[in-house]
């Protein structure tokens, strides 16, 4: 299990062999051209309760979750995983 805090606070626990899934590598690749990667990601590497818990950390005040901040998030949340996240 990979248990980390973004730098915003928002907490996670992921197990190892989410990371180990070519369909999450697909949707990252995808998100590069297509930002419903993102969303698609989230929801590979968090499940949909976390990806729920991550944009209502984010949401603003307006009721909006950011594009870029839930990407920066997820870029925290892989390089947390160091080494683990490399296959």
């Amino acid at each position: 299990m990979i248990e980390g805090k973004t730098s915003t606070g928002f907490a996670f626990s992921i197990d190892e062999k989410v990371l180990d899934n070519m369909e999450l590598l697909d949707a990252i690749a995808e998100s590069e051209e297509n930002l419903t990667g993102i969303s698609r990601a989230c929801v590979l590497l968090l499940g949909k309760t976390g990806r729920r818990q991550l944009y209502d950390h984010l949401r603003e005040e307006d009721g909006r979750v950011p594009v870029k901040v839930v990407s920066q998030a997820l870029v925290e949340i892989f390089q947390s995983c160091g080494n683990k996240g490399k296959n």
